[in-house]
């Protein structure tokens, strides 16, 4: 049975006349005859009566209307929903990020594209790298926005703007006033850090290797799950942090963290979406309003 069959009986059904259904629905009357022949034919049934010229419903033809015409509203009604996606009139899209992109690069972005498609509902979770690059990877979400490179050849990876690294220190710190900070010199206090697996610690790896240095140089009293969490630490405390510039503004316009003069390099953010997954309406309009 096919929706084009259903439209002819119901189409047939109303005129009472094959001819008049025929020219309605632009076909020929051979077509909609052999329609609803083969519908009789297949369920072994029949749904006109020849009564003179003219043909009627039989009961079984009454009865199956009904549920003809329901099922044809609903492949309506299905269309106009595959028409409102395309549209973006409605939709969904499920976003994972990291902390440092979830908490203070996106938020202002997503409120945009809000603004713009109404209609389309916008599901944030928040993680570090790797699990938001897993959770990509599972179809869990439909895109990932992440601060630290990832390796997965199943996910598309594309770079966008991204944020400064800084290393910080409370406002008792004995860095305060140097003119700059020497690579040595970070041996010489204590740090405070995000946990493995975040894009910012890895982001600062990268940048004591260029200098020359490890992590296991440094004397790592603490590792904190949140951007927050190091910030109030450092903030109380004599250790140092090396944290996105994102998350410090407000801090340093206080006065209760200073930057430490020594050059690290700007990083990107970078977009994951899976490579073998269908992107849609909702994710292409996401793209272009970030104009990535």
């Amino acid at each position: 049975m096919t929706l084009e069959q259903l439209r002819i009986f119901i189409a047939v059904a109303e005129k009472q006349h094959v001819t008049q259904a025929a020219r309605q629905l632009n076909l020929t009357q051979s077509a909609t005859s052999a329609a609803i022949a083969a519908l009789e034919t297949r369920y072994a049934i029949k749904l006109f009566d020849r009564v003179g010229r003219g043909i009627v419903l039989t009961q079984t033809g009454r009865d199956f209307l009904n549920e003809a015409r329901a099922v044809v509203a609903r492949a309506k009604a299905a269309a106009q929903v595959l028409n409102d996606l395309a549209g973006l009139k409605r939709g969904s899209l499920n976003v994972a990020a990291s902390q440092t992109v979830a908490n203070y690069w996106l938020p202002p972005r997503i409120e945009a594209f809000r603004k713009a498609h109404p209609g389309i509902d916008l599901h944030v979770t928040i993680a570090n790298t790797e699990q938001v690059a897993q959770a990509v990877h599972r179809g869990d979400a439909d895109l990932g926005f992440v601060e630290g490179e990832v390796d997965d050849p199943s996910l598309a990876i594309r770079k966008i703007e991204g944020d400064s690294l800084a290393v910080v220190v409370g406002a008792s710190h004995p860095w305060i006033g140097k003119a700059r900070i020497t690579p040595k010199l970070l041996t010489e206090t204590c740090w405070i850090l995000r946990e493995p697996g975040s894009g910012t610690r890895s982001m600062f790896e990268a940048a004591l290797k260029k200098l020359g240095m490890k992590l296991s140089d440094l004397d790592l009293r603490l590792e904190l799950p949140s951007n927050e969490a190091v910030r109030v630490a450092v903030e109380s405390g004599d250790c140092a942090t090396a944290i996105s510039d994102l998350v410090i503004a407000s801090s340093l316009a206080a006065g209760t963290l200073h930057r430490v003069k020594i050059d690290l390099p700007k990083r990107s953010f970078f977009v994951l979406r899976h490579r073998e997954r269908y992107a849609s309406q909702a994710e292409k309009a996401l793209f272009a309003s970030f104009r990535m």
